[in-house]
């Protein structure tokens, strides 16, 4: 346990004098981490009382193992509460036992590793809107910001759920003590789930009109999410008599659920692709020699002059030789981990740490550092590194980490790993292949500073000559791109950054 612990504050306080160390919206798992590196037992205790259950604080590859496989610990009771305003309810990601087993199986044949590579063509042409919007920020005056948030189209739903996020955080008093926030998250929160039950109802309607003209009792499965939902809802509640789909109703509960995985789906590929390509850019800015390589895997596969996107519509499959590009991506989430994992302690289970404490988990959440868990130099050999290299060798080299160790976690590990990890990892592929040849994106931190000095009002300029508004601490190891509060664990200010053509 962390020294400086109080009888009446637990560890707000040590926790408190961290973050005042670090930028204000610096992720509050960079306040940890003098604390993880004193646990050389891979796990440590955070009292948070009375704002949060204590928490076991994970980040050996060990620990993590036996919270979310060998015992599965549940998810904790309250964490459907702290997603609702981003999900509506209960999903995927806050559902235990049999419940999570059923949404689970019905989900998984729509994110198939065959599914998900059909639908390659379509993210070539998401890809194809954002390579265009890419050059329209190429040599500008100010800085650009890549953050792929702010580059989405103006649909209603977009900045409904863009809203949301922006007036979300976990801990942050300053937002979660906002009058507003309540009233602004119901308000963006009743706009998206309107709109996704609108669309329940709709393709419902129109499964029921076909089936009815086919007079049989299954259609040939569709695997969008919702096709996938309702196609076993409607087996499951129609008689055999195929003249009583006229009297089936779509389910109030069912639809709340549905439109609850939705919602998820929604938040969370936005988010996690978002983040990562943007952490995928910084690096390949700040690694010259990975970039001239991923552009020489390109040239071989695609050819130097080859039409990527008629070529990935046409062999979706293409994907897989671009393994460097994958090797690339992998150990830029290594190192930029999108998200973590929280579990709930039960009376029966008791965790055993590398030096063999045996570690009640009654009353105690816990939850896996990913980002500790990845830079763990007991796992990790130059675990600080950035050597996409690594994902290429073979067992026995020096580099190479087990997959079984369950070392690497960015969508979780085990049975309740993400559902949509392939589809995610097939949107990042497909993003750098398409763009990492034809633009070079570099961090402009300086210039952003610059030009916000510059333009800072003069009540700002005043209160900062008599000290009242004080300047922000420098962030950890001095990484400008350091990652944030913000859901997902963007880099900080959006990545302000120049776009220049190869």
């Amino acid at each position: 346990m962390p020294a400086g612990w109080s009888w009446c504050f637990g560890h707000l306080r040590v926790l408190d004098q961290k973050l005042q160390q670090l930028p204000s919206d610096a992720n509050i798992y960079l306040a940890m981490e003098d604390m993880e590196n004193h646990a050389d037992a891979e796990v440590f205790l955070m009292d948070l009382w009375p704002v949060f259950e204590p928490v076991l604080m994970i980040s050996g590859p060990d620990l993590a193992i036996q919270a979310s496989t060998t015992y599965e610990l549940p998810k904790p009771r309250d964490q459907t509460n702290s997603m609702r305003p981003m999900i509506g309810g209960a999903s995927l990601l806050t559902m235990n036992e049999q419940q999570w087993k059923v949404w689970r199986s019905l989900l998984n044949p729509g994110f198939s590793s065959s599914h998900m590579l059909s639908l390659v063509p379509t993210i070539v042409d998401s890809v194809e809107v954002f390579r265009e919007q890419l050059r329209g920020h190429v040599d500008k005056g100010a800085p650009s910001d890549t953050d792929l948030n702010n580059q989405r189209s103006e649909h209603e739903i977009s900045h409904a759920l863009n809203t949301i996020l922006n007036w979300h955080s976990f801990w942050d008093p300053r937002i979660l003590l906002n009058p507003l926030r309540p009233v602004v998250q119901w308000y963006y929160g009743r706009i998206l789930k309107n709109f996704i039950i609108q669309e329940l109802q709709k393709r419902f309607d129109e499964m029921k009109l076909e089936r009815s003209k086919s007079n049989a009792i299954e259609t040939k499965k569709a695997k969008s999410v919702v096709s996938l939902a309702l196609e076993q809802y409607i087996t499951q509640n129609q008689n055999k008599d195929p003249h009583s789909l006229n009297d089936l109703h779509l389910d109030n509960n069912f639809a709340q659920i549905a439109s609850n995985q939705i919602s998820l789906f929604i938040f969370a590929g936005n988010d996690t692709t978002a983040t990562s390509i943007v952490y995928a850019y910084h690096m390949l800015a700040s690694y010259p020699h990975t970039l001239s390589t991923l552009r020489a895997e390109l040239n071989t596969i695609f050819g130097v002059d080859g039409k990527i996107a008629n070529q990935l519509k046409e062999n979706p499959a293409l994907i897989n030789q671009c393994r460097y590009t994958l090797a690339v991506i992998k150990e830029t989430m290594r190192l930029y981990p999108p998200a973590s994992s929280i579990r709930e302690g039960t009376t029966s289970v008791s965790l055993v740490d590398r030096k063999g404490t045996v570690i009640p988990t009654e009353g105690l959440n816990a939850t896996i550092m990913h980002r500790f868990v990845h830079i763990n130099p007991r796992v990790w050999p130059r675990p600080m590194e950035f050597l996409p290299e690594r994902w290429l060798v073979e067992p026995g080299h020096e580099l190479h980490v087990p997959t079984a160790s369950g070392a690497y976690r960015p969508f979780e590990h085990g049975p309740r790993n993400c559902i949509g990890q392939t589809l995610v990892m097939n949107e990042l592929r497909v993003t750098l292949i398409m763009t990492a040849r034809t633009f070079r994106i570099t961090p402009a931190y300086e210039e952003w500073d610059a030009f916000k000095t510059a333009n800072e009002i003069s009540w700002t300029r005043l209160a900062r000559k008599l000290g009242i508004k004080k300047d922000e601490p420098k962030p950890p190891r001095g990484e400008r791109a350091y990652q944030t509060s913000r859901s997902g664990a963007h880099p900080a200010e959006g990545y302000p950054c120049r776009v220049t053509l190869i």
